[in-house]
């Protein structure tokens, strides 16, 4: 049986990769960092509306649904961030007031999700400072390198299935 040896304290232990492994390891890094960073920025203006950013996005969907709204499924598939929980997510909207469900007179099992006027209002007090932020955080690219970049994540994306 070969000996293992322990490196010297102070000395940590790297992991082999090749250039081009460590490579995509610093890019997947990266973009979890810049993921996390933008996040951060986007939670903390949502808050002055109470809201999270799921909860956001299910309004900023529902807006583009129109009156006939979605079923939940439809809501959940449409999601930038997964959500295994989009029943008590929309259970909280509609607490509030946000969101109105309907079950529909054609089949029974489907429950329709609308945005309510009062949904509609909160959603649009934030129009103006999420682009504000979104100028914050990408005003220094060009049309261009926007598109660059979206093609670049959704290639990453499509990889993976």
């Amino acid at each position: 049986m070969a000996k293992q040896t322990i490196p010297p304290a102070g000395k940590p232990r790297k992991a082999v990769r090749s250039p081009r492994t460590q490579a995509q390891f610093e890019a997947y890094a990266a973009l979890l960092k810049a993921a996390e960073d933008l996040q951060r920025g986007f939670a903390e203006l949502l808050k002055k509306g109470h809201l999270s950013p799921a909860q956001y996005n299910v309004l900023r969907i529902l807006r583009g649904a129109g009156p006939e709204g979605l079923a939940c499924g439809e809501v959940g598939a449409k999601l930038i961030r997964h959500d295994p929980d989009i029943t008590r997510l929309l259970d909280r909207l509609e607490h509030r007031g946000l969101v109105a469900r309907t079950r529909e007179a054609r089949d029974r099992r489907v429950v329709r999700t609308r945005l309510t006027d009062k949904g509609a209002a909160l959603l649009a007090e934030f129009d103006a400072p999420v682009d504000a932020l979104h100028e914050k955080q990408f005003g220094h690219l060009d049309e261009r390198q926007l598109r660059e970049l979206k093609s670049v994540l959704e290639a990453a994306v499509a990889r993976t299935g």
